[in-house]
C-alpha cells in the first residue's frame, strides 16, 4: 500500500522487477500500472518470467519453465539512470507451485544462510570489497598517473574520484550501506591494443545479512556501469587488465553473529571463538572448491599466479595479505576498545565471482568447519607462520579450471548438504573444465 502511494503521488508511470540472474548479472522486468488494483497485485503476487533463459543450463525444462518474480517491497528505490521515473523492486523467485526457486542464486544464498542460523545458531555477516578500473583516452590533463602508484591517491592524480563519490553517493540513496571508498594500487598507461590509460578504484561496502550483502555487490556493479556508461569511460571487474599489473579482486569480510553479538575474533582470553574457528576452518577446507564460483575466468589464475597480494597457498594468517584467509586489523579508541566489527577476510575471490553463489558457498563451509575434527590441528597446521616451515609447505591453490572441478568434486557433497545447492547447477561446474 505504502508503495502504491508513492507511484500515486509522485506520478510514476514505470515499475520495473529487479532481479538477479543465474550470471550474477541484474536483470529487469518492467510494466506500466493500468491502475492501483494492477500495481497492487503485481506488488504482492509478482509477475511470470521465463526461468529457462534466466537459468540457462541449470536443468528447467523449456516445456515447463515458468517462474515467478516475487518482489521484496522492502527493497524498493527510485531508478537514478532511468529517463523516467522509476520505482525499481527486488525479487526473489518462486517455481510454478508457489516455493522457492531451487535454480535461484537467491534461493540459494538464503537457504544457506537458513541452514547457518538453524543448524549452528549463527548469523553470518559478509562485505565485499568492490575492485574496479576505469578506462579513458589520455589528455593533457593525465600527467601524474604511475604505474601501480594509485593507492589512496586523489584529484587531480586520478580522473575517476568525482565518479566513485557520485557512486557512493547513489548507493547510500538506493539503502546499500558502504564503509569507504579509495583509488586502488592499479594503474596502467596507455599501451596498444586500446591505449586507454586505466586505473583501479575500491568501494568497499558494510557488513550485512548473507543475502543482502550478496545483493549489495549486484547494486553496486549496476551503480558503476551505469555511471562508466553515462561519463564515456570504459569499466572492467576482470581480475587481471594486463599481465605484470595488479589485478581486481573481490575480497570479503565475515562476521560471525551468535546471540546478537559478533564472534569473528578472540574472546578475552585471546582464544578464538569457536565460530570464528568455524568459519576460518571450513574456508582452509573448501577455499579451492570455492573457486568455481569466486574465480571463474581463464584471468583469474593468471593474478594469482602473479602473486601481487593474491594468495598462492591454503593457509590463514593474523594480518598476512597472501594467505587464502586473514584477520585484518580492528581500530581502537584511546580507551582500547575496538570502534569496528572485527571480521575474518578470504582473499581467494576476484571480480569475476557470483557473489550469491560465492557467498552461499561460505556458509556451507562454516558447517563444514564445525564438523572437522581435529579442527584446533588443521588450524595451526595451516597456519601462514606455520606452513612456512613445515616439509612441503602448504597445499597450492588450484592453478585451472581443472584443477577446481577437481577440488569441487571431492567435496560436492557439502554444496548440496541441506538442499542448499541443486544437483543440476554441481553437474553444470564439475563439467566446465
Amino acid at each position: 500500500e505504502d508503495l502504491a502511494d508513492v507511484v500515486t503521488d509522485r506520478g510514476i508511470r514505470i515499475v520495473s522487477l529487479m532481479h538477479v540472474g543465474g550470471d550474477g548479472w541484474l536483470k529487469t522486468l518492467d510494466f506500466v500500472p493500468r491502475s492501483r488494483a494492477h500495481l497492487l497485485d503485481v506488488i504482492r503476487a509478482g509477475e511470470r518470467a521465463d526461468g529457462s533463459s534466466l537459468f540457462k543450463g541449470m536443468g528447467i525444462r523449456t516445456g515447463a519453465s515458468d517462474i515467478v518474480l516475487r518482489p521484496r517491497p522492502g527493497t524498493a528505490f527510485l531508478d537514478p539512470f532511468s529517463p523516467h521515473e522509476t520505482l525499481a523492486i527486488l525479487c526473489s523467485h518462486t517455481g510454478r507451485e508457489g516455493n522457492p526457486l531451487p535454480e535461484s542464486p537467491d534461493t540459494i544464498v538464503r537457504r544457506a544462510h537458513a541452514r547457518l542460523r538453524d543448524e549452528l545458531g549463527v548469523d553470518l555477516w559478509a562485505l565485499g570489497e568492490v575492485e574496479y578500473f576505469l578506462g579513458k583516452r589520455a589528455t593533457e590533463s593525465d600527467i601524474y598517473g604511475q604505474s601501480e602508484r594509485g593507492y589512496h591517491a586523489t584529484s587531480p592524480f586520478v580522473f575517476g574520484e568525482r565518479l566513485r563519490r557520485e557512486a557512493m553517493a547513489l548507493l547510500a540513496g538506493l539503502g546499500v550501506h558502504f564503509r569507504y571508498g579509495h583509488s586502488e594500487v592499479g594503474y596502467v598507461e596507455p599501451e596498444a591494443p586500446d591505449n586507454l590509460i586505466w586505473e583501479q578504484h575500491e568501494v568497499e561496502l558494510a557488513l550485512a545479512p548473507l543475502p543482502e550483502a550478496a545483493d549489495g555487490i549486484a547494486l553496486t556493479q549496476w551503480v558503476l556501469r551505469n555511471l562508466a556508461h553515462r561519463y564515456g569511460m570504459r569499466l572492467s571487474f576482470r581480475p587481471i587488465l594486463r599481465v605484470g599489473h595488479a589485478g581486481s579482486g573481490l575480497h570479503f569480510h565475515m562476521s560471525p553473529v551468535v546471540d546478537g553479538e559478533p564472534r569473528g575474533g578472540r574472546d578475552d582470553d585471546g582464544e578464538f571463538h569457536d565460530a570464528a574457528k568455524w568459519l576460518i576452518g571450513g574456508l582452509v577446507r573448501l577455499g579451492g572448491a570455492l573457486m568455481a564460483f569466486g574465480n571463474r575466468e581463464d584471468g583469474s589464475f593468471t593474478r594469482l599466479r602473479q602473486g601481487k597480494e593474491a594468495p598462492t597457498a591454503v593457509t590463514w594468517g593474523e594480518f598476512d595479505r597472501r594467505g587464502l584467509v586473514r584477520l585484518p586489523v580492528v581500530p581502537m579508541d584511546a580507551e582500547g576498545k575496538p570502534v569496528s566489527t572485527p571480521t575474518i577476510e578470504f582473499r581467494l575471490p576476484d571480480g569475476s565471482a557470483h557473489p550469491h553463489l560465492l557467498l552461499a558457498g561460505v556458509a556451507q563451509a562454516m558447517v563444514l568447519g564445525s564438523r572437522t575434527d581435529g579442527l584446533d590441528a588443521l588450524l595451526a597446521a595451516s597456519n601462514a607462520s606455520a606452513a612456512k616451515v613445515q616439509p612441503g609447505g602448504a597445499a597450492a591453490v588450484p592453478n585451472s579450471r581443472a584443477e577446481v572441478s577437481e577440488a569441487v568434486a571431492a567435496l560436492r557433497d557439502v554444496f548440496e548438504a541441506g538442499d542448499v545447492f541443486p544437483g543440476v547447477l554441481m553437474d553444470r561446474v564439475l563439467a566446465e573444465r
